[in-house]
């Protein structure tokens, strides 16, 4: 299979799949959860992504702007070229998809203001910026992320004080974290978090945790974070329960001495983080 085909084939997987260890656990929320209003909304949630799946169609109208994450091992090698096939499979998969005319025509001002009006091909819609990472293992391997807009607008990426404490910070994220589910609506949420020296770096780690995320392994900081928001009864679509966040999916990368860490935040929707990844 060319790569533009195993490309395309992976966005369609990532709109429109939830996951196993995703399925789990909403099926796990659903048995553990006593409120009857917040239990019907994951079934309705877990019904759709049954179908969504079966169908090969976008788990939502928001069908997400594409994000990359590509991991190159130490014997294999990316070109320009290979680069180029790859934006030719992401156009091939929203076309596929189909992912939601969303690319706004124009110059810089048109872009904003939307003056430009909206391109109507579903594959004019260009990706984020690539996110390429060097690991151990020996693979050469694609991470497709369709991101939604209202995740994007409730979150943040803000320093915290540390004062040589987790606790500190765990409670700053939970307290944005919390204001963010509470706003968001689209909920059961997960919860996405980079904690890095810089707003790139901590924005590239929050990327990383969701590539990465399992619903079934959660480290202990994750754990934190997700059950103290939970004590929020916020609860899916805002009815109460003790589900306002299923997981955190969290990582924390290189630190410096300093009294600030820099940490990006995301409330992912109900479907968030819509991934797959393929082997080029």
């Amino acid at each position: 299979m060319k790569i533009q085909e195993k490309v395309a084939d992976c966005l369609v997987r990532a709109g429109s799949t939830f996951r196993e260890d995703q399925k789990a656990a909403y099926r796990r929320a659903i048995a553990e959860e006593k409120n009857e209003q917040s239990c019907w909304v994951m079934r309705q949630v877990l019904d759709n992504a049954l179908v969504a799946e079966e169908r090969r169609s976008p788990l939502c109208d928001d069908t997400g702007i594409p994000h990359l994450f590509l991991e190159v091992g130490k014997t294999r090698s990316v070109s320009g070229g290979m680069m180029q096939e790859i934006m030719e499979g992401i156009a091939l998969g929203l076309r596929q998809l189909p992912g939601r005319p969303m690319a706004i025509k124009g110059d810089d001002s048109a872009r904003i203001d939307q003056s430009g009006g909206l391109n109507e091909d579903s594959g004019a819609l260009e990706p984020s910026p690539i996110l390429i990472k060097p690991v151990d293992e020996d693979v050469l391997r694609l991470t497709v992320l369709m991101l939604g807009g209202g995740p994007a607008i409730r979150g943040v990426t803000q320093r915290v004080f540390h004062k040589h404490s987790v606790d500190v910070v765990i409670d700053e994220i939970v307290s944005r974290a919390t204001e963010g589910v509470s706003k968001l609506g689209c909920s059961p949420c997960v919860l996405a978090v980079g904690v890095g020296r810089s707003q790139f770096e901590a924005t590239s780690l929050m990327m990383e945790a969701m590539a990465h995320g399992d619903f079934g392994k959660q480290t202990a900081f994750e754990r934190r974070i997700t059950d103290k928001v939970n004590t929020s009864g916020i609860g899916p679509l805002g009815l109460g329960g003790s589900h306002s966040v299923l997981a955190t999916f969290a990582k924390v990368g290189p630190q410096r001495a300093s009294g600030v860490r820099i940490v990006a935040l995301r409330p992912c929707c109900c479907f968030e983080p819509r991934r797959a990844s393929v082997d080029l």
